[in-house]
């Protein structure tokens, strides 16, 4: 099957031109190679050549493949030598002025025909072709880094796109061997714009001094399932990179609370503290291993109390299932004995408010995050209050970690760390598809591909329960008085009809 289009220049050959160079010679086109700065199209070529001559030892390519791939690929030096390209991909740096003198040069000397492709990250498309005299032939056209390996790439219309040019964009990037998610041409795209919430918020709980940065990695990896957790992530794109892109979104945006930058990010990237590449950010590195603190271990207790557990407990047969199971002595009455420990398990409000609205004694009273069901996780969060007791506290952490599974005791927060950043990423994601920047099933491919979640955040929210999410993100307003966790008008619809939340309407 011949290419999509059948001869493409990429402008701007550093890590992400040449990987798109790469890819799309892949795919069957003839690709030029063009940089302003001095050899460096030849510099690139060179690395592209060398990635196949790789592939081929490691058998991912034949001897002829790689030869074929060669004769695909040129250096050329300059604009002029763009003319006769059906597609031009920009990949230089993040700056409007540039990008849009580079594409007015471009259009003065491609056919008609051709079309134009930038590939920013944070700006806005309708801004950098607004100049054009054919913006229609204009769209974004957004990689990840490393390109080869990160399979989806936003096909981005601007204001005058013609939707044809999408299609077609679309189609070219299946046969680059990538997943085409096509987006409106708003701050953030998809990508960026659904990852706001987990650094994001993880951030806010560390800045409240709820916990510390290792154990809220612990704790969003072992009960959520993520791969990495926020804090390794922002290490690992490197804080200078992320703490604008933060900036950025927000105020375009026009400050909109879910999207509020953290202080936390801003001092790290003034000490000049961003991560692996620094070898210091939210983690020291030795030869690039993040020297993690260890755990403390579960207190050693006599005897733990016996357990009563509130009526509004989330998950509440499960959790008495759970104490039964782990051997702790469960009081039946109506209210609790002086002696009890007390368990409460709320969704969204903090344990204080707990205690207070249903007259518990709160220096007995302890939280327990059951949102997700405990057979699914790997860890358990408890969190007291400021007057619960040191000795029900550790008794909770001692019964709780009887069975070997980890625990977390962490301080007193409405919603706990995973329902907090859980009901974050599901809400925005569910705004995303409420201002229709995207369809649903696209949201959720771009997310898990290009952020690598455990699931998209639909599905997270679907997983979770809709009508828990709102339960959630209504009590987290009420204990902290903040528009950021406002409900969006597309989860309450569907939570409120027991519908899907990737459920499209006619």
């Amino acid at each position: 099957m011949s290419a999509m289009f059948n001869k493409v220049g990429v402008v701007g050959v550093g890590a992400m031109g040449r990987g798109i160079a790469q890819i799309a010679a892949q795919a069957g086109s003839q690709v030029l190679l063009m940089d302003t700065q001095p050899g460096a199209a030849r510099s690139a070529l060179e690395s592209i050549t060398g990635q196949w001559v790789r592939m081929e030892e490691k058998g991912k390519l034949t001897g002829t493949q790689r030869t074929e791939l060669a004769a695909r690929l040129q250096a050329v030096d300059g604009l002029q030598d763009l003319s006769a390209c059906d597609l031009i991909i920009e990949a230089v740096v993040e700056d409007l002025a540039i990008k849009r003198e580079l594409f007015g040069a471009l259009e003065a000397v491609v056919r008609p025909d051709a079309a134009l492709a930038t590939n920013t990250s944070s700006l806005s498309v309708t801004a950098i072709g607004a100049a054009l005299a054919r913006p229609e032939r204009f769209a974004g056209y957004h990689f990840f880094n490393p390109v080869p390996l990160m399979k989806v790439v936003e096909v981005v219309a601007g204001f005058r796109t013609e939707r044809a040019l999408c299609e077609r964009l679309a189609a070219y990037a299946g046969q680059m061997g990538h997943a085409a998610v096509q987006a409106q041409d708003t701050p953030g795209f998809i990508v960026n714009h659904a990852g706001r919430g987990y650094g994001t918020e993880a951030l806010r709980i560390v800045g409240e001094g709820v916990a510390d940065f290792a154990t809220v990695d612990r704790i969003l990896k072992d009960q959520a399932g993520f791969r990495l957790g926020p804090f390794e992530l922002l290490d690992l794109t490197a804080v200078d990179v992320s703490h604008p892109v933060m900036e950025s979104i927000y105020r375009q945006y026009y400050e909109e609370p879910r999207f509020r930058p953290s202080v936390i990010t801003a001092q790290r990237v003034a000490a000049g503290v961003y991560g692996r590449k620094t070898g210091e950010g939210f983690y020291r590195y030795v030869d690039g291993v993040a020297q993690v603190p260890d755990e403390p271990p579960a207190p050693q207790v006599g005897t733990v109390p016996p357990v009563w557990v509130s009526p509004r407990a989330a998950r509440r047969a499960e959790l008495l299932r759970l104490v039964h199971e782990l051997g702790a002595t469960i009081e039946t009455g109506a209210a609790p004995s002086s002696a009890a420990l007390i368990l409460v398990a709320p969704l969204g409000f903090d344990v204080t408010t707990v205690a207070a609205v249903d007259r518990l004694d709160a220096s007995r009273t302890v939280g327990i995050d059951m949102l997700v069901d405990d057979a699914a996780t790997r860890r358990r969060v408890l969190a007291g209050n400021p007057a619960t007791r040191r000795d029900m506290r550790e008794a909770a952490h001692a019964l709780f970690a009887r069975d070997g599974k980890k625990v977390s005791v962490i301080r007193d927060s409405g919603g706990f760390v995973t329902q907090r950043v859980i009901a974050t990423i599901v809400n925005i994601a569910a705004d995303m598809c409420q201002q229709r920047i995207c369809t649903p099933a696209d949201l959720e491919t771009a997310v898990r591909l290009g952020l690598g979640y455990p699931q998209g955040p639909l599905s997270m929210g679907d997983a979770f329960g809709p009508t828990n999410m709102l339960e959630v993100l209504f009590n987290l307003q009420t204990v902290y008085g903040d528009p950021r966790y406002r409900p969006s008008p597309w989860l309450r619809r569907r939570g409120a009809l027991g519908l899907s939340l990737k459920h499209e309407e006619d």
